[in-house]
């Protein structure tokens, strides 16, 4: 199984901005066989980028979009749209959770739509620091895992890949503390639980888990060698040229 090394560059870089830093990337990022490197810019650099970059190298991921394919729907973009763009797609992340509202039915739609324009969506799954609190971490796990997949058939299920995300320890969140090694390793072991429950030992075994919150150089390789955790997501690491390819550097090392 491949390892995932995932930057979110949210809302951040100017297309000019993206260009440049994409270009430095691409020039100082080896060709790993065993890891995947991509990137998520903003929507309006998608695009151009899409006709820049090095596939061999590195691929792009949308960091939203809309479910319906064509329509009415002002202001939107759908991943028909993308098609040919993005090869994968954040969806479910705790900002489009908590900040825009997004309920597991609207994130099931994105993820069927995603996989529906061959566009690899990357489930991002967590609990908050309240509801790890009070002790509803499985539940909520649970719900978001099986909720976030309702509209995925049988048959393309392999096309998902996971991504924990305790919005407790993501760097944007006010008050944020790392999740330790162990804690990640609890929670890794609960999601593939509930999906050997729910979808069979194959899939569970099979589906590639990441792990997102606060990855940094330091501390991703005590992350990337946590039992079932398949690669990273990261925010503030991948918008820093030096730290993404100390991260992909590590990501080799580990997988070697």
């Amino acid at each position: 199984m491949k390892t995932y090394i995932v930057g979110n560059w949210k809302l951040n870089f100017t297309v000019g901005e993206a260009s440049i830093y994409l270009h430095k990337l691409l020039k100082n990022l080896p060709n790993y066989r065993d890891v995947e490197a991509v990137v998520a810019p903003p929507l309006i650099a998608l695009q151009p980028l899409s006709l820049q970059v090095d596939r061999h190298k590195l691929k792009l991921a949308a960091q939203n979009g809309f479910y319906r394919d064509y329509g009415a729907f002002t202001g939107e973009t759908s991943y028909t749209q993308m098609r040919g763009m993005a090869d994968y797609a954040i969806i479910g992340h705790s900002e489009r959770r908590y900040i825009f509202r997004e309920d597991d039915k609207m994130v099931a739609k994105k993820v069927a739509a995603a996989i529906r324009n061959r566009i690899t969506p990357i489930l991002c799954i967590g609990e908050t620091e309240s509801e790890r609190a009070f002790g509803e971490t499985a539940d909520v796990i649970r719900d978001q895992l099986i909720g976030g997949l309702s509209e995925v058939s049988d048959d393309d299920l392999d096309k998902v890949i996971i991504a924990y995300e305790p919005v407790w320890a993501i760097s944007s969140v006010k008050a944020a503390k790392l999740a330790t090694p162990d804690e990640v390793a609890e929670v890794v072991k609960l999601i593939r639980k509930v999906l050997k429950e729910t979808y069979g030992a194959e899939f569970a075994e099979s589906v590639p888990v990441l792990f997102g919150g606060s990855v940094n150089p330091s501390n991703a390789g005590a992350y990337l060698t946590v039992p079932g955790v398949n690669g990273l997501l990261m925010g503030g690491s991948s918008l820093i040229l030096k730290e993404f390819l100390d991260i992909m550097e590590t990501a080799k090392r580990v997988r070697s």
